[in-house]
């Protein structure tokens, strides 16, 4: 057996315990059978993370996460990975594993799960308490429908078909992750998740993963290469908490930190640190207030009575006995840091005396929010830290020279990059190149491209599932197609202009003026004489078009869109939505 001895931020319990749970297939696996491991999401990009590990009959899938819009998405709140795959595959799922509770490995499963009959979750304490939320967040009264396996030792074995399942502690942003060893008749599988090295005060990191090189050959490793071209040196813990508890201390006013709601064990050690210099914490932002409730439940965030305030409750002390915990350090528009800066927060405005911390990494494609709310915060305070000043944030992801460590202590005989770019998965693999490893046993693999290990070794295949992106918007799951999302697009860049012309169905003719809507094209009040020219257009279209012709109303409303798409460029240089209607009387 092989693991390390959990320390406080996994808070294991178990003490020496081994736990072994079973679960069988229904298909004895046969000699030709092969282990396939397919992305569904997590390469090329951050986020939508979620593997699949198949073994005849078997399969095993880690993580459900989703990925956030980006800028040319309008309307979309995220994207989920696409399961078309695992249809009529159903019955042979015999686990979900979940690595740790962050948004982009556990934030697609309320839908996933359910759309694919409920299988057995296996994860962490607090990674299954969030989850059970969330689910309920999704449709309240269906957490019934979860199946949950609780790791509650790092010792725990699970046997899910031919999948043998055991665990290892890794460092990372937030408490419980884990990092997972699958074993299969062509080799062991690792998979570190999200993870870092934590260092101590002398720069050491305080896990080794050598022991994990001892396990059966061959061992592939699957680790994320978020933070392989990151050259800066980590800072570590004990800096973070030495340069936090100077500005606590040092403070004449309020001091208001901005962070991630998953940061428990931040949020455990700043209300440790407030409550020893006797100030109050006020929180505020949804996920926050829920994560913390739920830390405390699991006994992971421990306070003494009165230390928590409500947010509308800090006008009853004196600033510099206050800390205040808001979400939103991103730059999300309705997030609480966010209405803090724009003045529309109903408790909490920012004074010349606060001090404003970011104690948070930027989400890669969140940069240029970041920068915007750096600068609307500076021009209201005097005190603004964040991490490019000084050391007050500890990245959960591992830099060029950590990556470098581990895979001189793992010596994997294949080496999968995941969760990154696909310029940081290349730059991964040159790293490893860099030092020793062999190219053919590198694989860099696109979501949805299989890769297959069996008695004669491993291979990236040119075999591909769907992975389309599922677009969810609001209740709607997958509906949206790119065709909707383009015309979005169009809509937002140039506008849009609705024509409206009524026809007599007798003769053919237009009766009356067609009426002309304009919205995020051209304010008409403004421009008369190019909104009268456009009518004048559609007149002369409806006037010339054959009443006659088959299809006649589809007929006519291209002839609109086309005619007056090229009239107003011509007229612009801009092409917005023409939407024709034709009314028949």
């Amino acid at each position: 057996m092989f693991y390390k001895k959990q320390t406080h931020r996994s808070h294991d319990r178990s003490h020496n315990r081994q736990r072994i749970i079973k679960t069988t297939s229904h298909h004895p696996p046969t000699s030709e059978n092969k282990l396939k491991i397919i992305a569904l999401g997590g390469m090329e990009e951050v986020g939508r993370n979620m593997t699949i590990f198949e073994y005849g009959d078997d399969i095993v899938i880690l993580d459900m996460g989703l990925q956030f819009p980006e800028e040319d998405m309008p309307g979309i709140d995220y994207i989920i990975p696409n399961i078309d795959y695992l249809k009529g595959k159903e019955d042979r799922i015999r686990a979900v594993i979940f690595s740790h509770a962050h948004m982009d490995h556990i934030g697609a499963a309320p839908i996933l799960l359910e759309r694919l009959g409920f299988p057995l979750v296996v994860g962490r304490p607090l990674t299954l308490a969030f989850l059970k939320h969330r689910q309920e967040d999704y449709k309240p009264n269906t957490v019934k429908n979860l199946k949950t396996v609780v790791i509650k030792s790092l010792q725990d074995t699970f046997k899910f078909g031919i999948f043998k399942l055991k665990f290892f502690q890794v460092e990372h942003s937030i408490m419980d992750a884990v990092g997972i060893v699958l074993e299969t008749p062509v080799g062991n599988v690792v998979h570190l998740g999200d993870w870092t090295l934590e260092k101590n005060e002398n720069g050491q990191a305080t896990l080794d993963y050598s022991f994990l090189s001892r396990l059966k050959r061959p061992i592939i490793l699957m680790s994320e290469a978020l933070g392989v071209i990151d050259v800066r040196p980590s800072t570590n813990s004990p800096k973070m908490k030495k340069n936090l508890t100077q500005i606590l201390e040092k403070a004449e006013g309020r001091v208001i930190i901005g962070t991630f709601a998953s940061q428990i064990e931040r949020i455990e050690w700043i209300i440790e640190a407030a409550e020893k210099l006797d100030k109050k914490i006020a929180v505020d932002g949804y996920s926050m207030k829920m994560n913390i409730e739920i830390a405390k439940e699991l006994g992971y965030i421990k306070t003494h009575k009165g230390t928590l305030i409500k947010i509308d409750e800090i006008h009853n002390y004196p600033d510099k006995k206050l800390v205040i915990l808001v979400t939103g350090a991103q730059g999300e528009s309705n997030a609480v840091f966010s209405r803090v800066v724009t003045g529309s927060h109903r408790n909490l405005k920012i004074k010349k005396s606060d001090t404003i911390i970011f104690s948070s990494s930027i989400i890669p494609g969140n940069e240029r929010s970041i920068q915007k709310l750096k600068d609307s915060i500076y021009r209201q305070s005097e005190n603004v830290i964040h991490g490019e000043i000084m050391d007050i944030h500890v990245s959960g992801h591992a830099n060029r020279e950590d990556n470098i460590q581990v895979l001189k202590q793992i010596r994997p005989d294949y080496y999968i990059p995941v969760y990154a770019y696909h310029y940081m998965l290349v730059e991964a693999a040159k790293l490893a190149k860099s030092i020793g490893f062999s190219e053919k046993n590198i694989l860099i693999l696109d979501n949805g491209q299989i890769a297959e290990f069996d008695a004669h070794g491993g291979r990236a295949t040119d075999k591909r599932i769907p992975v389309e992106y599922v677009f969810v918007d609001g209740l709607g799951i997958g509906d949206i197609s790119h065709i909707v999302l383009r015309d979005r697009r169009v809509m937002a860049e140039d506008g849009m202009i609705v024509i409206i012309a009524t026809i007599n169905t007798s003769t053919g003719k237009l009766v009356g003026n067609p009426d002309i809507i304009s919205r995020g094209f051209v304010y008409m009040k403004e421009q008369k004489e190019l909104i009268e020219k456009t009518r004048h257009k559609v007149k002369k279209i409806c006037e010339d078009h054959n009443k006659e012709t088959p299809a006649f109303e589809d007929h006519l409303k291209n002839e609109i869109r086309n005619q007056i798409g090229e009239f107003l460029y011509k007229q612009t240089e801009r092409r917005p939505m023409v939407l024709p209607v034709v009314i028949k009387v």
